[in-house]
């Protein structure tokens, strides 16, 4: 449930804190006190559009977080590993910012989110109905669900998506590997001639590179030998070449032996030295007598290299093994159509499989909608009729699909008739909006207690209803309330009597703007704010008298 909410800076809104408690919370206010304005800020939350409009002032943020309980709670501990999301399991934290520039950011317990994984968690979290959501009963995917929480098909239906995702993938695969084989068909020539010219160029993997580095090679001989002859000769050539030098070194320090104690210490080092510079010039004198310009071979590195970079440019790659790829690929393509047949005989007789197995699953879950559908109709006219709906009757319409949809196999439809002449219609066709209402508050009265969700806001769902219709209205949110949060927005006495806890919103003015405000009413101060309802005035002891029925009841 939601436990705490924090508003700052949003409209008429500086700053509102609201403590809920369990069961059902009422919120009262007269017209244009701001109830909406919460009822907005809390849509932030579920992922509603940011509107910098909406900031109250241009030089701070906007931000709206609520702290939900969520012991006992499982699946969203599951959720919250998908995304990724460190999870506390006993407190939620959602919040949103809006900047001056319009700009919005979401978090979920202090680490930044998108508004796609906000919108998901908050809708687990809570269900914000209100008259504008009653076209929702006219939507076959939302009288789908409703049937489906009947009758608990949430692990079937999950199977059901499993098997139809895997048959549609079997399709795709069955689809992309014909049309291939068509198209193979049809290239066979060309694919076999590209193949020819790539199989005689007898491609070798790293010949590229290395053509390339034998051709810079080749290609600056003459300073390459001058480079050696230089290194040569300051090495090997005259007495005083770094190799003489270093022997008469290593002499010269031989003969100090006798008086500095590490003279053969640093002769032997001497020597090391002249040794390694030895291999080093030998090393240089066998490149020096290996290499030589031939022009040729230079020749010949250049054609080969041309071979391969026209090759590259006509299959629009840039190396050697890009083309080898290629090579193969065009290779697969030919044994392919060779195999081809046989390849689409396998994966049709993989659809076919997957098909049977959606198709055995779909059934399953229709059976089980039937059954819930009749049950919900009878549960719906039971609930609904003292609503001031005496002579309402409900048919659920289930008929097959011609194919497999993501949903099942069942096309849904609820009927309504409202007087004892009339027939069954859909619900657009033959509802009233108040109708409508209170038709959406029972669907909601019977699923409360199959859904696993926390907290449900009813904004004015009551209007338009009145004395004994009011009553049993206000009865039925708060049996709702018996099992998940219950937050109802309501000018009806009737049913702000029935809350655990009463919220009034009003308006503040000081020297510079005006504020809204919420604070939870006191015992008397709830008695009054009934007697203001009933009758505008807080004072009237008629009024008081009735609202104390209205509590005592």
């Amino acid at each position: 449930m939601i436990s705490r909410l924090h508003i700052a800076n949003y409209a008429l809104i500086d700053s509102l804190n609201i403590e809920f408690t369990e069961g059902l919370n009422i919120i009262t206010g007269e017209t244009g006190a701001g109830k909406s304005i919460i009822l907005g800020a809390l849509g932030l939350l579920l992922g509603a559009r940011a509107d910098a409009k909406a900031i109250r002032r241009s030089d701070c943020k906007s931000v709206v977080e609520a702290i939900f309980n969520v012991e006992g709670l499982e699946a969203l501990a599951a959720w919250a590993e998908e995304n990724n999301l460190d999870w506390d399991a006993r407190e939620c934290i959602l919040r949103r910012e809006i900047t001056p520039s319009g700009r919005s950011r979401a978090f979920v317990n202090d680490t930044p989110v998108n508004l796609t994984q906000l919108a998901e968690l908050g809708s687990q979290l809570i269900d914000i109905h209100s008259q504008n959501q009653n076209r929702l009963l006219a939507s076959p995917d939302y009288q789908l669900k409703i049937v489906d929480s009947i009758a608990d098909n949430a692990a079937l239906l999950g199977r059901y998506q499993s098997d139809y995702s895997a048959w549609r993938k079997a399709v795709r695969a069955l689809d992309a590997a014909q049309k291939a084989l068509e198209q193979n068909r049809a290239d066979q020539e060309f694919i076999a001639f590209r193949l020819a010219q790539l199989d005689e160029a007898q491609l070798v993997a790293g010949e590229q590179e290395e053509l390339e580095n034998e051709r810079e090679l080749q290609s600056n001989m003459t300073e390459i030998k001058q480079l050696l002859t230089e290194a040569l000769d300051s090495l090997t050539n005259g007495e005083s070449s770094v190799l003489a030098n270093l022997s008469q070194a290593v002499e010269a320090t031989e003969g100090l032996s006798e008086v500095l104690e590490d003279a053969t210490e640093l002769a032997r080092r001497l020597d090391s030295a002249r040794l390694e510079i030895q291999d080093i010039t030998e090393t240089l004198s066998d490149y020096d007598s290996n290499l030589g310009a031939d022009p040729s071979a230079l020749e010949q590195i250049e054609e080969r290299l041309s071979d391969l970079y026209s090759l590259e440019r006509r299959h629009g790659v840039e190396t050697v093994e890009q083309l080898i790829q290629i090579r193969e690929d065009l290779r697969s393509r030919l044994e392919a159509i060779d195999n081809g047949d046989m390849a689409i005989d396998e994966l049709r007789r993989a659809a076919d499989v997957a098909l049977k197995a959606a198709t055995a699953t779909a059934a399953k879950l229709s059976a089980r909608r039937r059954e819930a559908a009749m049950t919900f109709a009878d549960e719906l006219i039971e609930v609904a009729r003292p609503l001031g709906m005496p002579n309402l009757r409900c048919e659920v319409a289930i008929e097959p699909l011609k194919a497999l949809s993501p949903s099942g196999a069942d096309a849904l439809e609820f009927r309504f008739a409202f007087n004892k002449n009339q027939q069954p219609q859909t619900v657009g066709g033959s509802a009233s909006g108040g109708e409508v209402s209170r038709l959406m508050l029972s669907i909601k009265s019977i699923v409360a207690g199959r859904l696993q969700l926390p907290s449900i806001v009813f904004d004015e769902v009551d209007t338009g209803v009145s004395g004994d219709v009011a009553n049993r209205m206000g009865a039925m949110m708060l049996n709702i309330s018996k099992k998940l949060q219950v937050i109802t927005i309501t000018h009806l006495p009737q049913v702000a009597a029935r809350g655990v806890s009463h919220y009034k919103v009003f308006k503040e003015d000081d020297s510079e703007a005006t504020h809204t405000r919420i604070r939870r009413l006191g015992a008397d101060e709830r008695r009054g704010e009934l007697a203001l309802m009933l009758s505008g005035s807080s004072t009237d002891a008629a009024a008081l008298a009735n609202a104390d029925s209205l509590l005592n009841k």
